[in-house]
């Protein structure tokens, strides 16, 4: 039996926050602050490789700060605290199954592949190893898919900020399309970057109170977990119980699916070929930053997970009925809720501007990742082709305002969403487990021809979407819930995906060798074969020791969840 999605579609009309000047205060000194970066940055954007990849001249700390920064948005907290409300202790998957191990992989293994062939950025990789259909094909879908996960991050804003200070939503969208759209038109990159890095410590400093004193509300970890096993069963504090197959779980989805369906086809898919986070690797100042970039973000990665996740479980102890229609709080009201309930002001105006630090971060990576894809993968290379830099440059700008007011149309599609971190999901399964499949098929297999790129791409594009529109919705294939759609879906347009180009690469002429130098695992290019700058021999600079770390200790976060 489908689980049922809720149709409410703002935050509980009842969540008002008693804010006063001091919380205004200090949410005013932030958005000058943001601006104040913005315009520091401008003076370093002198071309077009300043503007969209910060003139690759990075520091690691930086481009690692920023990638973790740019993945914990809107999504993250609220999302991820609904998740946490709604399936239980389950959300640990998406954290040390569903991304550490693809974030070391990005790392080890893919970034000399990007950072070596001087790409700027993802689909342009695919041009490179297949040919110009595959290449337009995957812009496309990436630039399509980058405005939609913008949309997200404003539409979420909006009912916070409605719900929570009573602004109109119509305002709250505006004001913040306008931020993120003066700094980053301003300062390219670098501006979101620093911006960034700025929001990750904003950010952590609104989940931490809200975390402690929610603990504290429902008597430590040991009530949480009594209420929660009262009201919600055995299973809803375990990562593992009830995942056996054919058993019932709050997630409804089995171990089988939860290791391939998210924590491979889903979470490689994102991690490795999502622009959005590649983006700030690639702006990284050598080959050894760049790989250290997804190394550095994952060990923060590993802990943020209790600030999501017991937010959420507090809330579901305190709210036993949320997301039903009985208690008057969606899924998504998790965070909101707390914040209400439990910060005084002064700390309450750190924890709104640390969601507004949030929202702002997710649509200024998915804005930046847009423009970039659209200008030089659109734009320059079918549209316009041939102009000087600054052409590039000022029209990067433009597209910039475009990708600002795109995403403002779209905010409101996850309207139909309780979880809007199921919605996200359904996204990821549709946009990018296609184009891990033909990135990983082409980079481990020569024989791949510059053909099955695009066939294998649309393939898992569409099969992916079948399996979710056709046979979950209309009820022809059984699935208990979104999320454990969301999975099959995955797993769908992978399987798909490979099968079509192993077939078309089989009736066609596979690139000749000296074309894929560089572009496939056992060959190298110049780039690739950088020699380590003086003082990248220390051990924390080592990437292998860095990865295999994170790994050991996102493995070890798993025993006290699993017994």
């Amino acid at each position: 039996m489908q689980t049922p999605t809720y149709a409410p579609t703002y935050l509980a009309v009842e969540l008002r926050l008693p804010t006063n000047w001091l919380d205004y205060t200090i949410l005013a000194i932030y958005f000058v602050v943001v601006l104040g970066i913005g315009f520091a940055a401008r003076r370093s954007v002198k071309t077009s490789l300043d503007f969209f990849l910060s003139g690759r001249s990075l520091p690691a700390w930086i481009t690692g700060l920023a990638f973790i920064s740019a993945n914990l948005a809107a999504t993250e907290i609220l999302g991820m605290a609904a998740n946490s409300a709604q399936y239980g202790a389950y959300t640990v998957h998406w954290y040390w199954i569903g991304a550490i191990p693809a974030m070391v992989f990005l790392g080890l293994v893919m970034m000399p592949f990007y950072y070596g062939s001087k790409v700027r950025s993802v689909p342009e990789f695919l041009l490179l190893r297949f040919d110009r259909g595959a290449h337009l094909l995957s812009s496309i879908l990436f630039a399509f898919a980058a405005i939609l996960i913008a949309g997200v991050n404003l539409y979420a804003l909006a009912i916070v900020v409605e719900a929570l200070l009573g602004w109109p939503q119509w305002v709250a969208i505006v004001v913040a399309g306008a931020f993120v759209l003066a700094y980053i038109t301003l300062g390219g990159l670098s501006s979101a970057i620093y911006n960034e890095v700025l929001q990750f410590f904003v950010i952590l400093a609104a989940l931490i109170p809200i975390t402690v004193l929610g603990l504290r509300k429902v008597g430590g970890w040991g009530g949480l977990t009594d209420k929660l096993t009262a009201t919600h069963g055995p299973n809803f504090t375990t990562a593992w119980g009830g995942t056996g197959i054919g058993s019932a779980n709050p997630l409804g989805a089995n171990w089988l699916t939860i290791v391939l369906g998210l924590g491979f086809v889903l979470s490689f898919g994102y991690w490795t070929t999502n622009f959005a986070e590649v983006q700030r690797a690639l702006s990284a100042k050598n080959l050894s930053a760049g790989q250290r970039t997804p190394l550095i973000a994952a060990y923060p990665k590993i802990f943020i997970v209790f600030l999501v996740m017991i937010p959420g479980l507090v809330a579901a102890a305190l709210v036993p009925k949320i997301g039903g229609s009985a208690s008057g709080l969606q899924y998504n009201d998790a965070i909101p809720y707390l914040m209400q309930e439990l910060l005084p002001n002064g700390v309450l105006g750190i924890a709104v501007t640390g969601l507004l630090a949030a929202f702002m971060a997710g649509m200024a990576a998915n804005v930046s990742s847009f423009n970039t894809v659209f200008t030089t993968d659109i734009w320059e290379k079918y549209v316009v082709p041939g102009r000087e830099d600054g052409y590039y440059v000022r029209f990067g700008r433009l597209i910039t305002i475009v990708g600002v007011c795109a995403s403002i149309g779209t905010a409101f599609l996850a309207s139909s969403f309780s979880n809007i971190m199921a919605y996200l999901q359904t996204l990821f399964s549709f946009f990018n487990v296609p184009m891990f499949v033909v990135f990983i098929v082409g980079m481990f297999w020569r024989r791949a021809s510059a053909k099955s790129g695009f066939w294998g791409l649309l393939a898992g594009t569409t099969t992916a979407m079948i399996n979710y529109f056709v046979l979950y919705k209309k009820g022809i294939v059984s699935i208990p819930s979104d999320q454990g759609a969301n999975f099959v879906s995955a797993i769908a347009g992978f399987v798909a995906g490979a099968v079509v180009m192993v077939a078309v690469s089989l009736f066609t002429r596979p690139k000749p060798a000296e074309e894929l130098q560089g572009l496939v695992y056992g060959t190298r290019s110049p780039g690739m074969a950088e020699p380590p700058a003086p003082g990248d021999d220390a051990w924390y600079r080592r990437p292998a020791l860095l990865g295999w770390g994170a790994v050991v200790l996102a493995a070890a976060c798993y025993i006290p969840f699993s017994l």
